[in-house]
């Protein structure tokens, strides 16, 4: 299985936020720090404001903060709300019905196993074990080098 750009960034984003706690993160700092455009992190930043992963402060000094803590968010939450399609081989697709093995077939058992394998492991990994994961995160990010940006109200 191989998630998309959109599951990728997401995460980076809520990673970037989390890296930042306690000010606001502007769209423009997060898209430089991982060498992208702001329209696409916007198109991104979309879903994970809806399922109320972020929240978005509106103005001149505004930008985007996590909206519930770090430790709350798993990858399984980020995967779930990002990607559109799990299936792994047809037989996961609605319109499997053309075999004739499509309700008792070892290999959609043994791919439907393996899929809520990774969905148990992406679970038990948080945005706060990521970021953890590496003391240096801010200095990676370039956060340490970003003027002081106080997260408003």
């Amino acid at each position: 299985m191989r998630l998309t750009r959109q599951t990728n960034y997401a995460i980076r984003i809520l990673m970037y936020c989390t890296a930042n706690e306690g000010r606001l993160s502007r769209i423009s700092d997060i898209a430089e720090a991982y060498t992208l455009s702001d329209l696409f992190l916007f198109k991104i930043l979309q879903p994970l404001v809806e399922h109320g992963f972020v929240e978005t402060v509106r103005g001149r000094h505004g930008g985007v903060r996590l909206a519930k803590p770090a430790e709350a968010i798993s990858l399984f939450d980020v995967v779930r709300i990002t990607e559109d399609n799990f299936a792994m081989a047809e037989c996961f697709e609605n319109d499997a019905a053309d075999c004739p093995l499509v309700e008792s077939c070892g290999l959609n058992a043994a791919l439907r196993e393996a899929l809520n394998a990774f969905f148990d492991v992406l679970a038990r990994y948080t945005i706060r074990d990521l970021v953890d994961a590496k003391p240096n995160m801010r200095d990676l990010l370039g956060i340490d080098n970003l003027p002081e940006r106080v997260a408003a109200g």
